[in-house]
């Protein structure tokens, strides 16, 4: 099953449930407009190399696309396209003016220099300029990809087109950009998995164990702000491998090793695992904040923790995901769990339409608000459709069920008003 196919049998089982018509399935199963450009470079070292880049506008019924850029070497089409389309459902989940867009470009980012990294980004930005814009198509920060890379496109968008700030999110704050929005899509896997654990009753969170696959941006701050609310983090990992201690990790000290030695491997009091083992450790909460289809049908049935909380883009494929439901597992998936990142893009959006900025409690308290919100209304539809439950043999919709109808419902609503279906 391809990424794009798997995001779609997640839509077609939120299709049942909110009984769609053929025509609005057609319409919304679908992508928009898909741009392919090539992107030629003349490179640090002289040479000419070549590279191909990625838009895909899935759905703008609710608002103007909006998406991240990811540099990676498996960022084809069909992945683009996957990725897409889950920030459609994830902007209608949390109730963000938006639509959903993503971006890529097929580059092996950790061995480039800032040379070619700013090179490639201005190229990519001519190529796909004429079909982004602040009241069309928002791009943002994602897989290898920063603040730095959202001041080039700025830039170069501000030279063809005019200057505005609102032509993408993430940004420097020196340059527009919203404190909070580092931090937030990790900030926001921990908001949920307050809600998460006070429904499993899984006691105080000192209590609780935390394993977080993946230590960049999503990882290192979901741990930082696990440990803010009192969890315990007790195994941590990046592209090299990870470290586990049960009595619980400094966080402080990781990232201070990591600064040191590139990697959090080998930190002095701490056990070695490898990112594998790491999935399946005996830990109350499994945050996968790294790749996508890291679990798997061939993993699933080992993972042993009972909350998984998807900071990752789809890191749970369709079969393991009806394996943990199936356990008992509770997966909070990844529309609602890592959905703080484009909430306070929305938040820096509105700051640079209204000329203002928000100070980082005020950032921080809208965010909390907006996912407990979402959360909430998740587990009310849920109650509201045990009889879709019980008609395919279950007691009640997995979470993941319910924020796809839910996000799929709204985004429906929007485009049979507009003419659409």
């Amino acid at each position: 099953m391809t990424p794009f196919e798997a995001v779609n049998h997640f839509f077609q089982r939120a299709a049942v449930i909110d009984r769609l018509s053929d025509e609005a399935i057609a319409v919304l199963s679908g992508t928009f407009r898909e741009l392919r450009v090539q992107i030629a470079v003349r490179c640090e070292g002289g040479a000419r190399n070549v590279y191909y880049g990625y838009r895909v506008q899935h759905n703008a019924a609710r608002g103007p696309y909006k998406g991240g850029i990811r540099f990676h070497p498996d960022a084809d089409l069909e992945e683009v396209r996957a990725l897409a389309s889950l920030m459609t459902w994830k902007t209608a989940l949390v109730d963000v003016p938006f639509g959903g867009a993503k971006g890529g470009v097929q580059v092996d980012a950790t061995n480039m220099s800032e040379v070619d990294l700013e090179r490639i980004t201005r190229r990519y930005t001519e190529q796909i300029g004429h079909i982004i814009g602040p009241t069309r198509d928002i791009p943002a920060p994602d897989m290898n990809t920063n603040a730095q890379t959202m001041s080039w496109i700025l830039d170069q968008y501000g030279r063809r087109y005019g200057h505005t700030l609102g032509i993408v999110t993430g940004k420097p704050v020196a340059l527009g950009g919203s404190l909070g929005r580092e931090q937030a899509t990790g900030r926001g896997c921990v908001i949920v998995l307050d809600e998460a654990a006070r429904d499993l009753d899984l006691g105080e969170p000192g209590e609780i164990s935390v394993a977080i696959q993946g230590f960049g941006n999503v990882g290192s701050w979901a741990a930082e702000t696990a440990i803010e609310h009192g969890y315990r983090v007790v195994a941590v990992s990046d592209i090299r491998g990870g470290i586990y201690q049960p009595d619980g990790l400094d966080i402080a000290a990781v990232r201070a090793h990591l600064a040191e030695s590139g990697s959090v491997v080998g930190m002095l009091g701490t056990e070695p695992v490898t990112n594998e083992e790491l999935l399946e450790l005996d830990v109350d909460v499994l945050i996968p904040a790294a790749l996508g289809e890291v679990i798997d049908h061939d993993n699933a049935d080992r993972i042993r923790a009972r909350i998984v909380i998807e900071g990752a883009n789809h890191p749970v494929t369709p079969v393991a995901d009806e394996i943990l439901n199936g356990r008992g597992v509770t997966v909070v998936p990844d529309i609602l769990a890592n959905a703080g990142g484009v909430t306070v893009s929305y938040f820096e959006w509105v700051q640079n339409s209204q000329d203002m900025r928000w100070d980082l409690e005020t950032v921080n308290a809208r965010l909390e608000a907006k996912l407990r919100t979402a959360y909430q209304q998740c587990r009310q539809f849920q109650d509201e459709h045990v009889d879709d439950a019980k008609a395919w043999g279950g007691e009640r919709l997995s979470l993941r069920e319910a924020a796809f109808a839910l996000a799929v419902d709204r985004v429906t609503e929007a485009a049979r008003l507009r003419g659409y279906v």
